[in-house]
């Protein structure tokens, strides 16, 4: 069964309150045709507390001008509550089969990419030697299909690498409060979801089916998750679908949204930009973004929500990296291959292939090697489970 809208949800999947995606709709068409004056950023510079339509201001295209002066406010942030800390993780993708049809993804369920699913052995060797090499924090990601990476998978992955890591993230496919409960229970800490794009015709047209093509339900996967007993959630648009200002002052509002109605819960951004990748030719050709930019929205982010975590991809190149943990980003990712069983290398013939082209390819002591030269400290962990 396929759902005829974005706005259709299918058979199986939760239900729950659509506040905060209508918040988020309402959000935009409150802003989209506001005009931002040079005064209006020299007042939201001089605030202690933002809101909502000062964010915006932060994010518009006159705020370029004043590019230095948010890197002064967004440093003394990032300072003031996180020191000079960044929190390294790794993700380690343990299977790639997927069945939706992104227009942008290397894992859509139409690539012509090697398909392959690690067995429990191999998720343990594949956890032995992340941690091997320094790694406490794990992301484990699939692809999207709950029929090869089902909801028990999961859960026994997760329960290995409990044994390994002192935090364990997923970035699965969004589910249901039941499965979240499940993947808790077993040990998972972080469930992180991008939304891609927040502008539903966009949506539509990059998701022509599959369970993503579900728009709500999408959104409403961080509160699934917290209705689960997730201690953190994480969020994240595509940065080249659709127009940046929309995706930017949604994924904001998104994770406020959150973060007002569950204080207590860790919150942390992402700002992945499309990267090469199977089959996707001039996909996220028209709506581009710069280095420069891409800077502007996190030191943004930073100064509107000064409690949150943000991530910086391995997508873009290490230097633009470095600048962005010093001046407004605290995690970092290390480590990283996309592709499947590649550590071990026990099976090289059926070892599963990327989803996207990494840019920074350092390990973690490379990682901590670098930024300990700007002054920043690595931490591995800041967690203990009880």
């Amino acid at each position: 069964m396929q759902n005829k809208t974005v706005f259709d949800y299918l058979p199986d999947m939760d239900v729950i309150s659509e506040e905060i995606p209508n918040a988020i709709a309402a959000g935009w068409e409150k802003q989209k045709l506001r005009t931002v004056t040079e005064a209006d950023m020299k007042m939201v510079l001089a605030k202690e507390r933002l809101s909502p339509d000062d964010y915006f201001i932060l994010i518009s295209p006159i705020a370029e001008k004043f590019m230095p002066e948010m890197a002064a406010k967004a440093e003394s942030l990032r300072r003031r509550y996180f020191g000079n800390n960044v929190y390294a993780f790794s993700p380690l993708y343990i299977a790639n089969y997927c069945e939706n049809g992104c227009r942008y993804c290397g894992f859509n369920a139409q690539s012509s990419i090697k398909r392959s699913m690690l067995t429990t052995a191999e998720i343990e060797a594949e956890m032995q030697a992340l941690a091997a090499e320094g790694i406490e924090d794990v992301l484990l990601l699939t692809g999207e299909s709950a029929r090869f990476s089902s909801v028990a998978y999961i859960e026994t992955a997760v329960g290995i690498a409990r044994k390994y890591f002192r935090v364990v993230g997923l970035e699965v496919y969004p589910a249901n409060v039941a499965d979240y409960r499940r993947w808790q229970m077993a040990g998972a800490d972080f469930v992180t979801a991008f939304q891609e794009t927040y502008d539903p015709t966009v949506y539509d047209y990059c998701h022509p089916y599959g369970h993503k093509r579900s728009i709500i339900y999408r959104m409403n996967t961080q509160e699934r998750a917290i209705m689960g007993g997730m201690r953190g959630v994480g969020f994240g648009a595509l940065f080249g679908l659709s127009d940046p200002l929309h995706d930017a002052y949604a994924l904001g509002l998104h994770a406020y949204l959150i973060q007002r109605k569950y204080p207590q819960v860790e919150i942390a951004i992402s700002f992945p930009r499309i990267r090469p990748t199977h089959g996707t030719s001039g996909v996220g050709d028209t709506h581009k973004i710069g280095e420069k930019k891409l800077m502007q929205y996190i030191l943004a982010m930073r100064i509107f929500l000064p409690f949150a975590a943000i991530t910086v991809s391995t997508r873009e190149r290490k230097e633009f990296r470095d600048a962005a943990m010093a001046w407004g980003a605290t995690k970092i990712s290390a480590s990283v291959d996309t592709g499947i069983g590649r550590r071990c290398n026990a099976h090289a013939e059926d070892e599963g292939e990327e989803q996207f082209v990494i840019a920074d390819t350092r390990t973690l002591h490379e990682i901590e090697t670098d930024l300990e030269e700007k002054g920043l400290y690595v931490l591995r962990n800041d967690y203990i489970r009880l």
